[in-house]
């Protein structure tokens, strides 16, 4: 039997007629891999990433999660599963054991350790005040939390864009890590660059709609990564 894809977007809109972030969107994401969501500021990357775990929801059309209309599953439930990293960290007064805390109240310090080292961070990090965490500390210090929920989808919302090139570069590999260990990424970027890096699958959209899709290659119209 087939396996369902990932998510699925039957003529989605999202806005008003005469203002839509997204128009009538029909796509499909794979349900394994790592998938770049791309195009150009304004063509409603973010708004089909946040769809996903019903931090948006359409005014018009149907969104599934491995076929399942997610209007039909408890929204904290599907968040848990559908875990987010977001363009820009946002820490929790405390620790970083607080923060982890905050995704997972009985996380005691050897699961909060195992945490950090999958986000590329070592144990002294536990006790350290979030609140001074450089920005590349901080965005994996939020990738660990969103992990202490053990979620089966990872979502990243242009997570780089505010890091430099080395924290950037620890942060791609983390995410093709989590590819690697079985879980799928669905990762929002502008940068063609950085698509060609990560990729196994992209979307791209222009104007609140597909542009193209498929496998990196077939929809960049070329064989280079």
């Amino acid at each position: 039997m087939p396996t369902a894809p990932l998510f699925s977007f039957e003529s989605v809109s999202v806005g008003p007629p005469d203002a839509r972030r997204l128009d009538g969107l029909d796509a499909q994401l794979p349900a394994a891999g790592l998938t770049v969501i791309a195009g150009p500021s304004g063509s409603g990357k973010s708004t089909l990433l946040r769809l996903c775990n019903r931090l948006e929801v359409p005014s018009a059309g149907v969104v599934r999660h491995r076929g399942t209309d997610i209007t039909q599953r408890d929204s904290l439930q599907l968040r848990r599963e559908v875990a987010m990293v977001f363009q820009r960290p946002v820490t929790f007064p405390g620790n970083v054991l607080d923060n982890l805390r905050e995704a997972d109240p009985e996380c005691d310090e050897a699961r909060g350790a195992e945490l950090l080292e999958r986000a590329g961070l070592d144990r002294s990090f536990l006790h350290r005040d979030a609140g001074e965490l450089s920005g590349g500390e901080a965005q994996r210090a939020c990738l660990a939390r969103s992990l202490a929920t053990n979620p089966r989808v990872m979502l990243m919302d242009e997570p780089t864009s505010a890091l430099d090139a080395r924290a950037a570069a620890v942060l791609e590999r983390l995410g093709r890590r989590l590819v690697d260990d079985g879980t799928p990424v669905v990762w929002v970027t502008h940068a063609e660059e950085q698509l060609r890096r990560l990729a196994d699958h992209v979307l791209l959209l222009d104007g609140g709609r597909v542009h193209r899709s498929g496998a990196v290659q077939e929809a960049l119209g070329d064989a280079e990564r």
